[in-house]
């Protein structure tokens, strides 16, 4: 019953309520970094989302076109204020509060198995395996190799747990990974 009526309209109506009460603070993000990028600051990206379907994803832009970064930018990814604005994700009915986080294509849609169960959800902006992973890109940037060290042991941990976030799915539970992802930064 949660899955099919409760969770949609939780996702809307916290986003709503996200989007209105954050408006002033996403406005001035917006236009700082409109004045360090010099043009949209938004990042379109398809991702995967529900039954591997494509959409487009929104966010923030954190790397300037020359591929160079600052402070401010650095902290806006770190903080993960740059994911904020998924929120129109959310209202738009592409992604959920709480599910996967939606990936490029390659990953998501090429899963097999039990391991697809993970598609019947739509991705969302947190999820255990976000908690559990909120360094990753630290824990890439130790690596030889990111990209093998991604594919071979990040990303079939991050299944694992976005399989235990879909068998347990809930009200209590998405309200328990809403609490810990808004003190994930307090509590670093």
């Amino acid at each position: 019953m949660y899955l099919k009526f409760g969770k949609s309209f939780l996702d809307v109506f916290l986003s709503l309520f996200g989007v209105i009460i954050l408006f002033p603070f996403l406005t001035l993000i917006y236009i700082v970094l409109f004045l360090i990028h010099f043009s949209n600051p938004i990042f379109y990206q398809t991702r995967v989302g529900q039954g591997g379907h494509y959409f487009t994803v929104y966010k923030f832009k954190t790397i300037k076109t020359n591929t160079s970064t600052n402070a401010f930018l650095r902290g806006i990814r770190k903080t993960k204020i740059d994911e904020l604005p998924q929120l129109f994700n959310v209202i738009r009915g592409d992604m959920s509060l709480v599910g996967f986080r939606p990936d490029i294509p390659g990953y998501y849609d090429k899963l097999t198995g039990e391991s697809r169960l993970i598609l019947q959800l739509k991705p969302g902006i947190t999820g255990l395996a976000s908690l559990q992973f909120a360094n990753e890109e630290v824990i890439l940037a130790q690596q030889s190799n990111p990209l093998a060290y991604n594919d071979e042991v990040l990303f079939p941990q991050k299944v694992e747990l976005n399989l235990r976030y879909y068998k347990k799915v809930s009200f209590v539970y998405d309200l328990n990974i809403l609490l810990k992802t808004i003190l994930l930064p307090f509590l670093n």
